[in-house]
């Protein structure tokens, strides 16, 4: 019974041992009205008060820290992820980039969507390092007749000719496509259309060209160097040992003899007949009677219609918006795509040596 009532009187005064910090220091925050038998008492719960007030200090201390330590290990998983995407996604980003310059330098495009009329290229000397050559025409019309979205395919021509046996290439390719592909096939000449150029064009279903284009030079040319002359000055010659006596006739450090003369004039009028006979098959009743085309001279559009060499007077832009209304699709090839991609160092050397040697008959 007494300790019933001592334990009794002392809990009204005292804080409860299991309490915590804040409800302790509430609580006796709350006490200075109550009355306190003794000054050890009232000593002994200041000093507790101020234990109090001091845990619940370092409790928000502790607490503030935790909060800042979470914000610097969020900034600094942060930082961490962004230097992980700069050094992972960089690379793919710069090989995308670089992917597409490549895909754009070779000429490659997207498309076409919805009908179109899809422009093929011929620009340039056409020979077989250079643009307008077979290896790069040919796959770009196979791609433009079999693709169905594009309904009819333009030549876009501004070549001054070149070497005959590309030119006989890209044509055959156009005949071959035509009777697999039910497409029609239009060449538009720009500046100029002539010789293997235009050789090209009598493959076309039908052949336009602008009022200032020049067109024609049906005919063929051989212009080879003699280089026999200057080198016997500083008494160099050279000995060539050939199986035939017209084995070597284009050899330009050799002289010149009649018989080599003849042949080459013959070989290069029966090139010149051939083109001729082509273009009266493929012109036929349209070219007028009693003109002589073979001169080997160009005409300007409105003359060349005259002649039968062409069929309209007019511009690429005019002629597809007239006959079908439809936008172009260029399928290239691009300029661009030549000197990253089309010629080697060593093409360009071939190709400088066959022109300056002349060794390779061209139809001009």
């Amino acid at each position: 019974m007494q300790q019933d009532e001592q334990s009794s009187s002392v809990s009204p005064d005292r804080p409860s041992e299991s309490a915590q910090p804040a409800d302790l220091y509430d609580e006796l925050k709350r006490s200075p009205g109550t009355s306190v038998s003794s000054r050890g008492e009232r000593s002994q719960a200041g000093v507790l008060l101020e234990l109090v007030r001091e845990m619940r200090g370092q409790r928000e201390s502790f607490d503030e820290a935790q909060k800042l330590a979470a914000a610097e290990r969020r900034s600094e998983r942060r930082w961490r992820m962004l230097f992980q995407a700069l050094v992972f996604c960089f690379p793919v980003v710069l090989g995308v980039v670089y992917l597409l310059f490549f895909l754009s330098s070779t000429g490659f495009r997207w498309g076409p969507f919805g009908d179109v009329v899809g422009v093929v290229r011929i620009e340039g000397p056409i020979a077989s390092n250079e643009r307008a050559s077979a290896e790069s025409i040919v796959p770009l019309l196979e791609k433009a007749f079999a693709n169905p979205n594009v309904k009819a395919v333009v030549l876009s021509i501004d070549s001054p000719g070149g070497a005959p046996v590309e030119s006989e290439r890209i044509s055959t390719s156009i005949g071959t496509l035509k009777k697999k592909h039910s497409k029609p096939v239009v060449a538009v000449i720009s500046n100029i259309g002539a010789s293997a150029a235009f050789m090209i064009a009598l493959h076309a279903d039908k052949i336009v060209a602008g009022r200032y284009s020049l067109v024609g030079s049906i005919g063929a040319i051989m212009a080879p160097w003699q280089f026999d002359r200057a080198i016997a000055k500083v008494d160099i010659s050279q000995r060539v040992y050939a199986s035939g006596k017209l084995k070597a006739f284009l050899n330009p450090f050799t002289p010149v003899t009649p018989e080599v003369d003849a042949k080459a004039q013959r070989l290069v009028d029966q090139l010149g007949v051939a083109f001729l006979e082509e273009v009266k098959a493929r012109r036929g009743s349209r070219l007028k009677q009693g003109v002589d085309v073979a001169t080997g001279e160009v005409w300007p559009g409105p003359e060349a219609k005259d002649l039968g060499l062409i069929d309209v007077v007019g511009t690429i832009d005019e002629y597809v918006s007239a006959t079908w209304g439809l936008r172009t699709y260029d399928f290239g090839p691009n300029a661009q795509s030549l000197p990253l991609l089309g010629r080697t160092l060593q093409d360009v050397i071939v190709g400088s040596v066959q022109r300056l040697w002349g060794s390779v008959p061209e139809v001009r």
